[in-house]
């Protein structure tokens, strides 16, 4: 597998590519055609290998027991977020990988076709949301008002860049009454970007939210929610390899396991805390268990059409805001697989 390259030199890479991908992606009505008509096969060809971009997951998958249920070769690849996940289907180095909503439409917009074939949100989203909107020490924010003239973390393609463009629009904002600020989203970038004062608000997420509080509330840093749903997640793969009727019948048996794996997490938190976070992630068993609490329920969805709905408003604000061409959220899935993960839960619970 080709070496991954820095997060920033790939987004550059990725705005550069986008007249590009308008081309590209000029002519896919016809195959996207044949592709809904094709039908999935329940049985997976002898020799089939599935190479799978899902770090975390694949943790609940194994640890379940799961695993062992896949009646072909699976190979995990150590690859997360967009950016990797992109660069790694252009080097047709991975066939299906785990994202937010945002990947999926850059994916088109920078020429390389993809299709949505799983969905998962939060119960209760708001509640537990995935980010929140750090404010770096001593600045003056309490509501997203004023947020005006402020510095904002910002990455382009993916899911943080996109939370920023929509709260500056429910804010009734524009990027002009801001000062956008392009940072890599990795590892705790923002927290320290806020606690240096490079920026003054920032989205950051999961433990690193706990964290900033903990660490840099004495000074007076704080988080605010902003309101809003971010809790899209996603399984997408190119539509090359979906075409590859032995990768879609496999892909349909994953898509089955990881719904299973997602209750069996949700089973056994204290097994998944200790398993996962404190052995495999090197946190504490009380961080483990701040990010469980605040994750709350898995929903699988056996229809998608909320689902588009939500992606399409996404997609125009984006487009808007970028200057990318339209696109139809809808062309983003493959219905062929709408109801199969919420269907194996149906019949088979987290086993």
């Amino acid at each position: 597998m080709s070496s991954i390259v820095d997060r920033r030199t790939f987004l550059s890479a990725t705005l550069g590519a986008v007249a590009l991908g308008l081309t590209a992606c000029a002519g896919d009505d016809e195959p996207d055609a044949a592709l809904a008509a094709a039908p999935l096969t329940d049985s997976v060809p002898k020799g089939t290998v599935l190479t799978v971009g899902d770090k975390e997951h694949q943790k609940a998958i194994e640890f379940s027991g799961l695993v062992d249920s896949l009646t072909f070769e699976v190979k995990w690849a150590n690859i997360s977020g967009g950016p990797q996940t992109l660069e790694a289907f252009r080097a047709d180095a991975l066939d299906i990988g785990a994202v937010a909503d945002i990947p999926p439409i850059h994916s088109h917009w920078t020429g390389i076709p993809t299709k949505i074939v799983a969905s998962r949100f939060r119960q209760d989203p708001l509640d537990h949301a995935i980010y929140r909107l750090g404010i770096a020490p001593g600045v003056a924010v309490t509501t997203l008002a004023d947020i005006r003239g402020k510095r904002i973390a910002y990455s382009p393609g993916q899911a943080q860049g996109a939370l920023v463009l929509r709260v500056l629009h429910k804010a009734g904002l524009s990027k002009q009454d801001v000062e956008l600020v392009e940072l890599p989203s990795t590892n705790d970038v923002y927290g320290t970007a806020l606690a240096s004062h490079q920026v003054d608000v920032a989205p950051i997420g999961g433990v690193q939210i706990k964290r900033y509080e903990s660490k840099y509330g004495k000074d007076g840093a704080k988080t605010i929610p902003h309101g809003l749903r971010d809790d899209p997640g996603h399984l997408y793969a190119p539509t090359s390899v979906l075409a590859e009727p032995a990768k879609a019948a496999a892909i349909r048996q994953y898509v089955r396991v990881w719904a299973k794996a997602w209750r069996w997490r949700e089973a056994h938190p204290d097994e998944w805390i200790e398993r996962y976070y404190v052995k495999d992630q090197g946190l504490t068993t009380e961080d483990g268990r701040w990010i469980v609490e605040n994750t709350g329920l898995a929903d699988i969805p056996a229809s998608w059409t909320d689902a588009i709905a939500r992606h399409q408003e996404t997609i125009d604000l984006l487009a808007k805001e970028t200057g990318n061409k339209p696109l139809k959220a809808e062309d983003l899935y493959d219905r062929r697989y709408e109801s199969v993960a919420a269907d194996a839960l149906t019949a088979g619970g987290a086993g």
